[in-house]
């Protein structure tokens, strides 16, 4: 194992034997009470090891692990000619975390007849998303883009395979030169370099692309535009830190955002500009495969200090203003909401835009209305911008709704219920206030302070059984366990080794806080089947994430993270869905020589190591940080690099 120090390590896989031992030294004969010394310590440590485990509700057998000692006499395996010698062999060396991307071996599995083995797919799936799948869209409603939904497969649909890289494929650039390249082989698609060419989306040189970081309303470069939009609003005092980008493109809005210290999710549906998505997470930043059609984004009221949509294509003043209705649930009080493209400016633009000025009027007076029956304000209207803000409380709103009752007011319900959750076409009313002057819900510190503050939703014991004292023994839990994990894996501390990393159980997000000086971003995941529903409170914290249930594929693409953490997930789906089906979909979204670190208890990392075994992983349980006696241990694993052969990727 990587790290200053070895660490212990399980090989559950391995079998030793005796060996002769010839000691240098003459041994002399024991006596009689030397012997029954040594037996009556032996037997009071045995029992007082009894005592001290008593409680435990099962007992680690040698069956279901092996100790690490040192062993006073050497030993031998003498079972080299067995399917599982090659196995245990590779399961007793240290890990190598390092990236090569020149090991292809076609993705090739040694043979075991005691493990189940897992075939590469076939390379039409390298860009398989299952529950956004092109084909099987097609099968949906067309209206309002409900077919580009997420649409799941069956049980029985499910791939048991693994997802292929393209032939060719390499390491990603290292973040920040990521930003503006990223290899052809990797996201083999060039219709955005002419579709898009005259917008300065992308350029395609040789062996890869560029980004020069224009933009449909931006070919100045994002980079100029957000500088536009900093003479509007502050973006530089820390007050703005989460963002939420309708629509992304290839994400350039956020990926300049970043060095701002403002965090973006950016998304778009699956297909509707080929792959940008996928040429978002290539560049190391923020994305997910989504659309705002008849269900909730998935993401907690209250959660973004900025939304953003620049030509996004989004009908917002349509449907009773159902779309804007959905942004007002997210954003914070007081957050912004920024449009560019049509209609903005219409009368400068609306011949490019192949639209009768009539059209582009009509449909800027149903987008200020709907903001207008928001209670939002129109905050400033320059050149090609249109900023709105949200109000601070509903005080005003309250009163304004006696007379404006469309939309109407939400009645009771939980506005952070975010799957599968049907959009309605009323306001989500925001936490009560005392005076006009007071933020609904809580003022959140400014950023970076915000990141170690006890967020609002715990000070005001929002969050059920979670209180200001668990949120500070959970923030040094994970200073330690950070500082464990990066111990074992010296990877974690080179700033270039890992970009894109997702973490699938973040409760209050405490593993991503203690990587906030890294040069990576985190995606915490708060699974719907989770008992507490902390997501709001991590993005009041200034972190980014989203729904999931592991029972069913993410919303991104194969190949999307550099690095999975998973803490006591499999103990949350252990009665709920197959470890084998979350195991492939991790090796789906993970990289080739992405690493993955699994935190729970032995019995299931035996299983999964197994399974991991299988799908052609490199790893090994490692003991606890509190040391061996604790039930709860750690998987380390590495994905092999492999592609698809040469004859089917060309």
């Amino acid at each position: 194992m990587a790290g200053s120090n070895p660490t212990p390590y399980y090989t559950p896989t391995s079998k030793h034997t005796a060996a002769t031992y010839h000691s240098p030294f003459p041994l002399k004969r024991p006596n009689l009470y030397s012997l029954v010394a040594i037996t009556f310590l032996c037997s009071a440590f045995y029992f007082t090891g009894l005592w001290q485990n008593r409680g435990s509700s099962s007992v680690i057998t040698t069956s279901n692990i092996v100790h690490t000692t040192i062993p006073c006499f050497p030993s031998k395996n003498t079972s080299t000619n067995s399917p599982t010698s090659s196995s245990s062999s590779k399961s007793t060396q240290k890990l190598d975390f390092t990236t090569h991307h020149s090991t292809d071996d076609g993705g090739g599995v040694t043979p075991d007849d005691s493990i189940k083995i897992y075939p590469p797919c076939d390379i039409k799936y390298s860009e398989y998303t299952p529950c956004e799948d092109p084909e099987r869209s097609l099968k949906f409603n067309r209206n309002r883009l409900i077919y580009r939904e997420r649409h799941c497969p069956e049980k029985k649909e499910l791939l048991k395979c693994r997802i292929p890289a393209p032939y060719g494929y390499k390491n990603p650039f290292k973040w920040p030169i990521s930003r503006d390249l990223a290899w052809y082989a990797n996201v083999p698609h060039k219709e955005l370099t002419v579709e898009k060419a005259v917008q300065n989306w992308i350029r395609y040189e040789g062996d890869r692309f560029r980004f020069p970081g224009g933009g449909t309303m931006f070919p100045n470069g994002a980079d100029a535009y957000i500088d536009d939009i900093g003479k509007l609003i502050n973006l530089n005092d820390g007050s703005i830190r989460t963002a939420i980008d309708t629509g992304c493109g290839v994400a350039s809005w956020g990926a300049y955002l970043l060095s701002r210290n403002i965090i973006a999710i950016s998304f778009a549906p699956r297909d509707s500009h080929e792959a940008q998505v996928q040429f978002a997470l290539e560049r190391g930043v923020p994305a997910l495969i989504g659309v705002i059609a008849s269900k909730r984004l998935p993401y907690p009221s209250r959660a973004f200090d900025m939304a953003h949509c620049s030509r996004c294509l989004i009908p917002w003043g349509e449907y009773d203003g159902t779309y804007l209705i959905e942004v007002d649930r997210v954003l914070r009080p007081g957050g912004f909401w920024i449009l560019s493209g049509p209609p903005i400016r219409w009368r400068k633009y609306w011949k490019g835009w192949a639209r009768t000025r009539e059209d582009l009027n009509a449909e800027q007076n149903k987008i200020e209305q709907v903001a207008k029956r928001l209670c939002w304000k129109k905050f400033v209207e320059k050149d090609d911008i249109a900023i709105w803000q949200k109000p601070y409380n509903h005080v005003k709103c309250t009163e304004f709704r006696r007379r404006v009752k469309n939309p109407p007011m939400c009645p009771v319900q939980d506005p952070d219920k975010a799957w599968y959750t049907k959009i309605e076409t009323c306001l989500t009313p925001l936490p009560e206030v005392s005076s006009e002057e007071e933020v609904a819900g809580g003022q959140v510190e400014k950023w970076p302070k915000r990141l170690h503050e006890i967020p609002p939703r715990i000070s005001r014991g929002t969050i059920n059984g979670v209180t200001e004292e668990d949120f500070q023994k959970d923030s040094q839990l994970w200073k330690r366990r950070v500082s464990y994990y990066k111990s074992v894996n010296s990877q974690l501390d080179q700033p270039e080794r890992y970009r894109n990393i997702l973490d699938m159980n973040a409760f209050l997000g405490g593993f991503a806080a203690k990587l906030v000086d890294d040069p990576v971003w985190v995606m915490n995941i708060v699974p719907v089947e989770a008992k507490v529903n902390t997501l709001g409170v991590i993005y009041e914290r200034g972190l980014i994430g989203t729904y999931q249930s592991w029972c069913e594929a993410m919303s991104t693409y194969p190949r999307t993270y550099d690095l999975i953490h998973a803490d006591s997930v499999f103990t949350l789906y252990e009665n709920r869905c197959e470890m084998e089906n979350i195991m492939l979909e991790l090796d789906r979204i993970l990289r080739p020589e992405g690493s993955v670190i699994i935190r729970d208890d032995v019995d299931i990392l035996i299983k999964l190591k197994r399974i991991g075994d299988g799908l052609n992983w490199d790893s090994q349980i490692i003991d606890h940080e509190d040391g061996p006696l604790e039930r709860e241990k750690l998987l380390f694993a590495v994905k092999s690099y492999w592609t698809a052969p040469t004859a089917q990727g060309s």
